[in-house]
């Protein structure tokens, strides 16, 4: 099946940047304008992006929701939002900035009543999507700062015929390193239920990409390799979709 690619902008303190493994002290700066690079992502035929909130992540809370809005409204395309989503409220304050879907992830492991109540309410419907963030198949929560004792594949199985958009999948050890997405747990957690499923980390090549076209895989998220010209956005959409 066809494959969506998905450019993301990592956002700190209003700056587009990536950081390695989701290590805060090894954060690499673009010189880039988020509203400006969310408009070639436009121009290259991308029908969705992924913006995640680092400082928000960091912080516990939504940080540059203001910023978000105004990075939405200024192309077509559609956005997913995650970063320090903790509450029912900042799940509304992002789909009032504009998202399409918003992205939980620690609060989700921690507090699974909650995430499930809030799955299941109608008017959220096909809005949500669940990040699971694994180190060596184990879910990691606190900006990957700690691993909880749930596999990947069996929140999976738990969530599987819930109204969710999707499950992001990061695995932590790739992510940001450009050295190819973990094909065998990514294709073990799309089998796992019927939610789709989004790869996360490591694409570093068109090969990579092709690799993903090959799986039961709904979207992949695309981020340092766009900035430091090792994937060309155009043929990476080309690919995914022929």
């Amino acid at each position: 099946m066809a494959l969506e690619v998905i450019p993301s902008i990592d956002l700190r303190e209003g700056k587009v940047v990536r950081l390695a493994q989701g290590d805060y002290g090894r954060q690499t700066n673009y010189d880039l304008d988020p509203i400006e690079t969310a408009k070639l992502f436009a121009d290259a035929g991308a029908k969705w992006m992924h913006i995640v909130d680092l400082d928000g992540a960091k912080s516990g809370r939504p940080m540059q929701a203001e910023l978000i809005g105004k990075i939405i409204q200024s192309t077509k395309l559609q956005v997913e939002v995650g970063g320090g989503v903790r509450s029912t409220e900042d799940v509304h304050e992002l789909l009032n900035a504009g998202a399409k879907r918003v992205v939980v992830g620690t609060k989700a492991i921690e507090d699974w009543p909650w995430f499930e109540s809030l799955a299941k309410q109608d008017h959220l419907a096909k809005q949500l999507i669940l990040a699971l963030d694994a180190k060596e198949g184990m879910v990691a929560t606190r900006g990957w700062t700690q691993t909880s004792e749930r596999s990947a594949v069996e929140v999976a199985k738990q969530v599987s015929g819930w109204d969710l958009a999707a499950i992001l999948y990061t695995d932590v050890a790739k992510d940001g390193m450009l050295q190819g997405p973990n094909l065998h747990h990514t294709e073990l957690l799309a089998e796992a239920g019927d939610t789709r499923v989004i790869a996360s980390g490591g694409v570093g090549s068109i090969e990579h990409i092709k690799a993903l076209r090959q799986l039961s895989v709904w979207g992949v998220i695309v981020g340092r390799s766009l900035y430091e010209g090792k994937v060309n956005l155009a043929q990476a959409i080309e690919v995914a979709s022929s």
